[in-house]
């Protein structure tokens, strides 16, 4: 396990020598999203009865802020890596794939959570929140994070360069982040688009993040970790299989 902790400390450092940009910068984006949205429709729209609409969208900006961070630290550490040359460094130690893959999403967790956390003491004091069912905050919490720490690292494998990863980012994590119920529950959607965002396994994670909060959501939490733990392991099984294989790593 030496190796997995030395792998773990270096992602660690990596992103908190620049915790401005890594850190402060994600939580600023967020309370500015809470001031705009919740000034404009904090008095034209209710979700659920009793929960005004700043408090519903204050767990859907952590949520958000916690995936998006996950993925931009294993995603963005691997293909700095790769682009300048230093990724031989990792590959030459007797590190197993799971030591790894272990390594680069452990710290990807630790990053998006940091994030998610600074986000809800910022944007807390915006809305009163309840604590329904805290256990379900952290699952959904910890899940989701690893699941984006998990497809950062897919697309770093994948990617050979910013652009790719750009385009990784812009057109499938950014779409299936905002378009999972962060700002709005889906059932305000056409029938079209609501059956389409039961296809989009970021909504079941927001939604039942949320639901640890008010004890309330648009799906069954049971259903949503059932569909999240599936998704995770789906993910993660690809992720392995790739950084066993070496693809586009030692080739």
């Amino acid at each position: 396990m030496t190796g997995f902790r030395t792998l773990f400390y270096k992602e660690i450092l990596r992103f908190w020598k620049v915790a401005t940009q890594t850190i402060t910068a994600p939580i600023l984006t967020a309370l500015l999203y809470l001031m705009i949205f919740g000034h404009v429709l904090e008095d034209r729209v209710q979700v659920y009865p009793g929960v005004t609409y700043t408090a519903f969208l204050v767990p859907g900006l952590v949520m958000m802020s916690v995936l998006q961070n996950a993925f931009a630290n294993s995603s963005s550490s691997l293909i700095q890596s790769k682009i300048t040359g230093n990724l031989v460094f990792i590959l030459l130690p007797p590190l197993s794939h799971w030591e790894l893959y272990g390594a680069y999403v452990a710290a990807a967790v630790v990053r998006g959570l940091a994030v998610g956390a600074g986000v809800f003491i910022i944007t807390v004091w915006f809305a009163h929140l309840s604590f329904a069912s805290p256990l379900w905050i952290l699952l959904f919490a910890f899940f989701g994070a690893a699941i984006l720490g998990t497809m950062g690292l897919i697309a770093g494998i994948w990617a050979e360069k910013f652009d790719q990863l750009a385009a990784f980012q812009n057109f499938i994590i950014m779409p299936a982040t905002f378009l999972s119920g962060v700002f709005y529950s889906i059932h305000s959607l056409p029938k079209f688009w609501l059956a389409v965002s039961h296809f989009n396994p970021f909504f079941y994670m927001i939604d039942g993040f949320r639901y640890g909060f008010f004890g309330k959501s648009d799906v069954d939490p049971s259903i949503s970790l059932t569909v999240v733990a599936v998704f995770f392991l789906v993910v993660a099984g690809v992720a392995v299989r790739l950084l066993k294989s070496g693809y586009k790593l030692r080739h």
